[in-house]
Formats: structure tokens, sequence, C-alpha cells
């Protein structure tokens, strides 16, 4: 066994126990620090825009990978979709959904480096995310467009088997060795994303704010509007929406 298939049979489940560890380390000692740390009151305009397309693009991006990595080649064959089929629509959709999500980190990358008081609230922490982060963008994008026009073989014969095979404990280190030098520098970096995952922002992502949904509404009123109350009297609030 070379020392490549080792690396990529040993290192994800290192990676995972990081995870595992490091998200319940973060939830028992840093509940108050288990944020986003929004910085919209600093700044608003350039985060209306960067925000909502980052975040809508890595959507699409997390739903072209769950369907590429998990769905065997198999199955997609048994739906009628031929290989050029499948490759021409994760060419098309995974670039336009790469652009986005690169195009919004971009923007929030820029809003953080120019607004004064947003760049104060950032830490070297932070910094390192989003380098790591926009790295891991740019290498999946560079994955996307070789691997369409198959300069570095079909990721769906090499990388997909093998990430399956993590998850069953039955690790196939030689099929990821195989794949081409752009999906192993890929992966390696989504590794060190994920690795650094439970102590950065991104550990919100872990955080569903189902509450939100049963709370009652909060009611905003002005001053004016508040002593008008005060002096005719002021009915009780009803909870629920």
């Amino acid at each position: 066994m070379s020392a490549a298939e080792i690396y990529w049979d040993v290192i994800p489940y290192v990676v995972l126990a990081v995870v595992v560890v490091g998200t319940w380390w973060r939830y028992r000692y840093d509940k108050f620090g288990w944020t986003t740390r929004s910085s919209q009151l600093y700044e608003h305009r350039l985060l209306r825009i960067g925000s909502p397309l980052f975040h809508f693009g890595i959507l699409v991006v997390i739903v072209g990978h769950v369907i590429g990595l998990l769905i065997p080649q198999s199955w997609t064959d048994a739906l009628g979709i031929d290989e050029h089929a499948y490759h021409v629509q994760a060419l098309v959709l995974g670039t336009i959904a790469g652009v986005a999500t690169l195009g919004g980190a971009a923007i929030l990358v820029y809003r953080r480096r120019t607004k004064g008081p947003v760049f104060l609230a950032t830490t070297w922490n932070d910094k390192l995310m989003y380098l790591v982060l926009l790295l891991a963008i740019v290498a999946g994008l560079a994955t996307t467009v070789l691997g369409a026009f198959g300069d570095e073989g079909n990721y769906r014969e090499t990388v997909s088997p093998w990430f399956r095979s993590i998850w069953i404990f039955q690790p196939r280190g030689d099929l990821m060795a195989e794949s081409g030098l752009s999906y192993q520098v890929h992966v390696t970096i989504a590794l060190v994303l994920f690795a650094m995952w439970p102590f950065t922002r991104l550990v919100h992502v872990f955080s569903a704010p189902i509450g939100y949904l049963f709370r009652p509404y909060i009611v905003y009123r002005s001053r004016d509007a508040a002593k008008k109350d005060e002096s005719v009297g002021s009915r009780p609030s009803r909870r629920g929406w």
C-alpha cells in the first residue's frame, strides 16, 4: 500500500473525529461564541448583495455535491441519463453556482477589508477561514471545468466511490489516489476546511432556529405611539401569530 493510499484512508477519519469532538467541545464550553458574529449593524449595503449571493450559491453547490458523491453512476444510467448529458448539466449548473458562490464570498471579503468597523470586528480566525473557503471554491470551480472536458477523468469512478467507502468503514484510498490532481487538491482543501469548521463562525450551520417558528411575534412601536398608549391605556397583547 502506497503512502498516498494510506493518506486517503486515514486522514478523512482524523478530520471526522476533529469535527465531532470539536463541535461537542464548542457547544459545551463556548455556547456564547456559537454565532455568526453578525456585522450587519456596521454595514448592510454590501451585505445585502454578498450574503444572499453566497448562501444561495453554496446551497446549490451542496446539492450538486450530494448528487455527484452519493448517487452511483449506475443509478443515473438506469434512469437513461447518459454520461454526456450528466456532465453537461453538471458543468452548466456547477459553473453558475460556483461563480455565484465565489462572487458572493468575494463581496463579503471586500466588505470586511474595506469597511473600517467590519474590518476591526474581523479576527485572525475569520481571515484564515475566508482564505481556506475561497481556495476551496476556486479549486471546486477548477474541478468542474476540467472534469467536464475530460482532462481529469470521471470523478464518479474514483472520488465518489472513495467518498462512499469512508462512511461504510471500508476506505478505498486507492481510488482517490488514481483520481486527477485537481480533485485531490480540491478534496485536500475541503478536508482542511472541515477540520477548521467547529472552531470558526461556520459552526452556526449546525444550528436550526426552530424556535422562531413558534415564538410570539414582536411588536415594534415608536416612542410617540408608546406615549399615546400610556395615556389612553393599552390592550393586553395576544401571544402567537
